[in-house]
């Protein structure tokens, strides 16, 4: 392997492994569930898809072949990764809405509250009597 090659190679490992070591962290540390997934879904995934681009390229210097496997783990991550975490995010704010469960105080403090136009979702249900409440019946 050349001088170049070896460099980009430790610079993705050591970039993945930043990103992975931040993201374990604040999966592990952070006081709310909506907190938490942050972790996981954004400093891990790219941690990883440094770390599988790294390996990619260690085999290709080393052997002289492109390996597909890192490839489609890195696809299959960034995948499912956010559908996942979305998937996640809903059950926890419905359970919240319903008082299955209760959050500890988060770093950011309470969810901003919308203004008077009401310009965006929130986590209230819909007044009774008007077209959201009764599109589905």
């Amino acid at each position: 392997m050349n001088g170049v090659m070896d460099i980009a190679i430790a610079a993705l490992i050591l970039l993945g492994g930043g990103f992975v070591l931040i993201g374990s962290w604040g999966l592990v540390r952070l006081p709310s569930t909506m907190e938490r997934l942050h972790g996981p879904t954004k400093a891990t995934t790219l941690g990883l898809g440094a770390l599988l681009l790294a390996s990619m390229l260690y085999f290709q210097a080393k052997l002289g072949i492109w390996s597909v496997h890192e490839v489609l783990i890195s696809l299959f991550l960034f995948i499912t990764a956010p559908i996942s975490a979305n998937m996640i995010a809903k059950v926890h704010l419905h359970r919240l809405r319903i008082g299955a469960i209760t959050e500890p105080d988060s770093i950011a403090g309470p969810p901003p509250r919308p203004g008077e136009d009401g310009a965006w979702a929130t986590y209230e249900a819909p007044e009774q009597k008007t077209q959201a409440s009764t599109a589905n019946t």
